[in-house]
């Protein structure tokens, strides 16, 4: 009751300050005032080159109130035409809400204070107009560069807009963002955002931007009866210009009326459910008086003219759930692009091999039944796109099925757009971080984004150790500090305690002092390097021989899986960590490929983490699987391809309706203490 009362006190202050800037804000609009059917109205004239925005922010009322007021405005502005602007009654009331300026789009759900938006964890009701912003509800995993990039804005306008983002965003925290007004020359890549509302269905979206269903569905390849829910956002193709939307229950269409004789306009009018004052505007030759046989363009709503069937609904509604038929590939043809020749670092040298085991999964596929066409490009390296953009244009590469490779972003955006304009299916095989993912349907990203790893890692943690004595030891670079606060703040929201410890020459002793014999004790270095780990596991060690009586584990990162000569004392603490990606040196099958790899080759399998030789049969096993069962439409079923990969957990989801596939696979490996190596895939 008490904060019943506070909020109302707050409400009113809002709504006092609210009437005040706007009463201020009106004195200051020198313009006339006409009356028009006991609305007042501003009288406008368009100045050159100014468009609805601009004059929406001049009067502080939103673009959907000025198109409301003035029929035929949506088709663009003139120099010199006149607009009427309505006024606020006393009240603050148009018809429709108007709010003073502000750098905050106009919404229902628009957040009042950084703090109120911390508070965002389920979606409410999106904004009506979202012509200027619409809402994204955050899911796991997301960064706010993440949603910047996948929405073609900015983090600072969605710092702007959402303040409380600054201090970091949760899942099912609801964002506002600005709407995409990016015209392009290319007709497929002009599209806008539309966040969808309660009570619509693929069949209104439609209709309220006048698309067939097709086209809403084509634009968002990942979009279902499971994806199509309130909060969720949608891509919507524009394939002119940039237009201003009314909600479909305000939209109007021009008819045609041919006027009888002892007819006048107010009967056409009331006929119609318009105003005299719309016909008037849209046909001058009135001026000169109403005449029988003349015709006279009316405006109508839409939806008064339009069919409107039930079985129209439900047929569109129905492509949610239509299945798309496999297109069966007889003849695989594969493309493998990359800078084969580029010496940097060594780059050829793990490329050749990367190669060699994607040749080893070809040489299976074959023998499982499958034919196969292997075309094999050299790219150049770099940013120097030249000899990648002549192959694009060569026969062979148009008539592939599937392209892998292009190592850096410039390689990765070309390939991209080529496989857009193609509708080709490509696979990213090394890059983590490329934004092409969120916006291309055909991608297929097998590295996967840390922030991903690190977010799904962070809930197997707590899962596992909830009920834990949990140490965590700075020290070393600290390099783990993503991940570290990550950690931290989901073990603050479950109320699970834990402690942190400076590695210092005195680690010894503190250890012995906050370990635990009741509880196991789970000891999470903030770093990954070797120099800390060493630094915990001598000290430990030392703790363990004086006093053998508390349960230690440890708790660790991918990069522990490089340092070779520290896996017996890994075994000592029983130590788990998480990976993207681990080549278990104990499976069978490891060691089959590794003497298959040197039979085939001369020699042995280079020592990198993790290794290309495997990771080059892992990625061509599985999409070639994927081509040969499901054709080339295979992404409808990607949960349904499972191959024995070696080294990497192959987990796609699509970050959005309208973009490709992330793979986020995670492995757990636990070093036992009887010796044992046990890789658990964690993905699902």
């Amino acid at each position: 009751m008490h904060n019943r009362f506070i909020l109302s006190k707050i409400f009113s202050v809002v709504l006092f300050l609210s009437m005040s800037l706007f009463s201020l804000q009106a004195q200051d609009l020198n313009y006339k005032t006409v009356e028009v059917n006991g609305q007042t109205y501003y009288e406008y004239n368009v100045q050159s080159g100014e468009g609805l925005y601009a004059i929406s922010r001049t009067f502080s009322v939103s673009v959907a109130d000025i198109l409301r007021h003035n029929p035929g405005a949506e088709r663009g502005l003139q120099n010199g035409q006149k607009l009427l602007i309505p006024v606020a009654r006393e009240g603050g009331s148009r018809g429709a809400s108007v709010s003073p300026r502000s750098n905050v789009p106009e919404s229902p759900s628009s957040p009042q204070s950084p703090s109120s938006l911390q508070s965002f964890r389920s979606p409410q009701s999106p904004p009506a107009d979202q012509n200027t912003a619409f809402q994204h509800t955050v899911v796991i995993g997301e960064t706010v560069y993440g949603i910047a990039k996948m929405y073609h804005t900015t983090v600072d306008e969605i710092f702007r807009l959402n303040p409380g983002a600054r201090e970091g965003i949760a899942e099912g925290q609801v964002l506002i963002i600005p709407q995409r007004r990016v015209i392009s020359q290319e007709k497929e890549e002009n599209y806008r955002y539309h966040t969808i509302l309660p009570k619509e269905t693929l069949y209104s979206v439609s209709r309220t931007y006048s698309l067939k269903p097709e086209d809403v569905m084509s634009a968002n390849p990942g979009l279902s009866v499971e994806t199509f829910q309130i909060g969720k956002t949608i891509r919507i193709p524009f394939f002119e210009s940039y237009e201003v939307i009314l909600p479909y229950e305000e939209q109007t269409t021009n008819i045609i009326h041919k006027v009888n004789r002892g007819e006048t306009l107010y009967s056409i009018a009331k006929r119609y459910n318009v105003e005299v004052q719309e016909i008037q505007r849209l046909n001058p030759m009135l001026s000169g008086g109403l005449k029988t046989n003349m015709e006279l363009l009316v405006p109508v709503k839409r939806s008064l003219v339009e069919d409107d069937s039930r079985s129209n609904a439900n047929e569109a509604n129905r492509l949610l759930s239509q299945p798309i038929p496999s297109e069966r590939v007889n003849v695989i043809k594969v493309g493998l692009l990359l800078p084969f020749l580029d010496e940097t670092k060594g780059s050829h040298l793990r490329l050749q091999e990367y190669y060699e085991g994607f040749l080893l999964a070809v040489e299976k596929m074959k023998n499982d039944g499958a034919t196969i066409e292997l075309y094999v490009f050299e790219i150049g390296k770099g940013d120097d796109t030249k000899k990648l953009q002549s192959l694009l244009a060569t026969t062979e590469m148009q008539s592939l099925h599937l392209i892998i490779g292009g190592v850096s972003d410039a390689q990765i955006k070309i390939l991209s757009d080529f496989s857009i304009s193609h509708n080709m299916k490509y696979v990213v095989p090394f890059s983590q971080s490329n934004g092409e993912v969120l916006n291309n349907g055909n991608i297929f990203q097998v590295n996967p984004m840390q922030h991903l790893t690190y977010t799904k890692a962070s809930s197997v943690f707590l899962k596992m150790y909830r009920n834990a004595h949990i140490i965590f030891v700075r020290g070393g670079g600290n390099d783990k500090n993503e991940f570290v606060s990550l950690l931290q703040n989901d073990l603050r929201k479950n109320n699970v305690r834990y402690e942190t410890l400076n590695a210092t020459t005195t680690l010894g002793g503190t250890i012995l002092a906050s370990l635990s014999r009741n509880k196991e004790n789970v000891i999470v270095p903030t770093g990954g390097d070797s120099g800390l780990l060493r630094q915990i596991t001598d000290e430990l060690k030392k703790t363990m021989e004086s006093d053998s009586g508390f349960p230690i584990r440890l708790f660790g990162y991918p990069d522990w899986q490089a340092y070779s000569d520290l896996k017996e004392d890994y075994s000592q603490f029983d130590t788990y960590i998480f990976a993207p990606f681990f080549a278990n040196g104990q499976s069978r099958d490891v060691e089959a490929f590794k003497a298959n790899f040197r039979k085939w080759y001369g020699r042995d399998l280079l020592e990198t983490f993790p290794n290309y030789g495997m990771w080059g049969y892992d990625t061509g096993l599985f999409f070639l699987t994927a081509l040969h069962r499901y054709g080339h439409n295979f992404e409808q079923n990607i949960e349904r391809v499972n191959v024995n990969s070696l080294q990497f957990p192959f987990y796609f989801e699509r970050p959005n309706n309208w973009g490709g596939f992330i793979n986020s696979g995670l492995y757990l490996i636990n070093y036992g203490t009887d010796g044992r190596i046990i890789k658990t895939d964690k993905s699902r």
